[in-house]
């Protein structure tokens, strides 16, 4: 059984991984309801929650049936971090998690996310900060290092589990790497290996299969698998995994009816949490990731991603299994 602190997740967890502009609540109670083990939040923003910016505030939103579920924050701002950690315990998830792992540069530049892998020391610092400062289980998102001279990640898991954060995932990539390349997962499993550790590591990087996650499951020891992007379109990818660690047989993929279903109860939630109008147009970006694969479906798409007319995106949505008999391969 693994454990984070108290909080029994199974024996090789499926976790969803944060995503910006991703996951959010429309979208993981559907990677909940196929079999997602842990979700965390979007990352939100440290300074956001301080100046009580609404987008920021709004990512805290979680709900009882997403349980267990933490909530992922960001910032280089000791006191920020701090402050955000408390406002975070308020909102009650099941645990908090710090991310050192965004590459992307907006954020990299405030020596925050995966800009803070190039001072180790504020790393270690910011992150006992946080755990002294909020009664939750803290977790780490991280990456192997800053580029392929800095790859510490072995000494760096130590270091943050001896002041108090109660698991760790690791990305197999540099931040240099961004998201390029393959996944490394042998340091990923140097850190499990490691009989200094003695709390979970969660690896991530390239699990798009089950096959994949029995594979770093078997062959390099992780206690689990978070998964991103590969469930974007495929909420299914969590119980596809369960199934076939349980029998080694695949199931079958999902046909477009259940595709169809998945995407207007994806819609639906979308409006139910954002209103109609901003539900409408930050789903059209799942459209193409719920149908890939699905012949002749460029006209479908463009209708999809241009009307505003709810009614009309239904019935669009509601006749796609008509109009495009062929199941996904």
């Amino acid at each position: 059984m693994v454990k984070i602190d108290n909080i029994e997740l199974g024996d090789f967890p499926l976790l969803l991984a944060p995503m910006e502009d991703v996951s959010d609540p429309p979208f993981r109670a559907l990677c909940k309801k196929h079999g997602a083990d842990l979700m965390y939040t979007e990352f939100i923003s440290s300074e956001g929650l301080i100046r009580d910016a609404h987008k920021s505030v709004q990512k805290l939103d979680i709900y009882d049936e997403e349980r267990p579920i933490g909530i992922q924050i960001f910032g280089g701002d000791e006191q920020s971090m701090r402050l955000s950690a408390e406002i975070v315990e308020a909102s009650n998830p099941d645990l908090l998690d710090i991310n050192y792992g965004c590459p992307v540069k907006k954020v990299v530049c405030k020596e925050a996310g995966a800009g803070i892998l190039k001072n180790i020391p504020k790393m270690i610092s910011l992150t006992k900060a946080i755990v002294e400062s909020t009664k939750l289980p803290v977790t780490v998102k991280t990456r192997l290092g800053w580029d392929e001279s800095s790859k510490h990640i072995v000494e760096v898991a130590e270091r943050l589990q001896d002041v108090g954060i109660k698991a760790i995932s690791i990305h197999g990539r540099t931040r240099v790497q961004m998201y390029k390349g393959e996944a490394d997962w042998s340091l990923i499993a140097a850190v499990k290996n490691n009989p200094r550790i003695h709390i979970p590591v969660f690896g991530n990087g390239d699990v798009d299969s089950p096959q994949k996650a029995l594979e770093m499951h078997n062959r390099y020891g992780v206690d689990g698998v978070m998964i991103g992007r590969a469930a974007i379109g495929n909420p299914w990818i969590f119980n596809d995994i369960k199934h076939f660690r349980e029998t080694g047989q695949s199931l079958p993929p999902p046909t477009i009816e259940q595709r169809t279903g998945a995407a207007v109860e994806h819609l639906t939630r979308s409006i139910e949490w954002k209103g109609e109008r901003l539900g409408i147009v930050e789903m059209r970006r799942h459209y193409a990731n719920y149908f890939r694969g699905v012949p002749h479906f460029k006209e479908t798409r463009t209708q999809l991603v241009t009307t505003n007319e709810l009614d009309y995106l239904f019935d669009i949505l509601n006749q796609i299994p008509n109009n495009h008999q062929v199941e996904m391969a």
